[in-house]
């Protein structure tokens, strides 16, 4: 199975090392396809999705600026170093209820992933991971007014599993690099909130 072309995905969070903070992307028999790499005690967040030999880069994300709310994470094709796109986080709004824009190579908006819900989205900043027990977080991407993706995080003590469902873009609106990006964002950057 191909991580590029697969309707669903599981993203595991392994325990962090001194240096680097590892996930894994699988299929859902457990078989891994990929894996991402975030790299510790950098001021500007620099994140790799690599090939299941730990080496070869399928795709680059990296924050724009240092600090900023509203950050804007470039995504890039691993081999070519080329844009496919980005990721810009709606600021103040995402306090509340994570809100990330989807944009094109020319920076234009094309489409929006959302958390499920305000009121969970609240509770969750506020009472922490307690709430991910009984109402897992959730996030539900589209292009345009099209559904292509839906993240939905689940937590135990041990280990952050994000469930990922690609199967609603049947018509491939979304570059599935851009599905992989996203997702690896969410379980790297929100989950620093909880």
């Amino acid at each position: 199975m191909d991580a590029l072309t697969a309707p669903k995905l599981v993203a595991r969070k392994n325990i962090f090392n001194f240096w680097h903070q590892w996930f894994q992307i699988m299929d859902p028999q457990g078989n891994i396809l990929l894996y991402t790499k975030m790299r510790a005690f950098k001021l500007r967040e620099d994140i790799r999705i690599l090939g299941p030999d730990k080496q070869t880069e399928i795709v680059t994300m990296r924050a724009r600026q240092i600090l900023d709310f509203g950050v804007t994470y470039d995504v890039r094709d691993g081999a070519t170093g080329a844009p496919i796109g980005a990721f810009r986080r709606k600021g103040i709004k995402s306090i509340f209820k994570d809100e990330w824009l989807i944009l094109d190579t020319a920076d234009q908006e094309v489409g929006m992933i959302q958390e499920d819900s305000g009121g969970l989205a609240f509770l969750r900043r506020f009472l922490g991971g307690i709430v991910n027990l009984f109402a897992p977080q959730q996030h539900h991407g589209r292009i345009g007014q099209r559904p292509v993706l839906t993240f939905q995080q689940t937590r135990n003590p041990f280990v952050t599993k994000t469930y990922l469902d690609f199967s609603m873009d049947g018509g491939g609106l979304l570059d599935r690099r851009m599905g992989l990006a996203a997702a690896v964002l969410f379980c790297a950057i929100e989950g620093k909130q909880d």
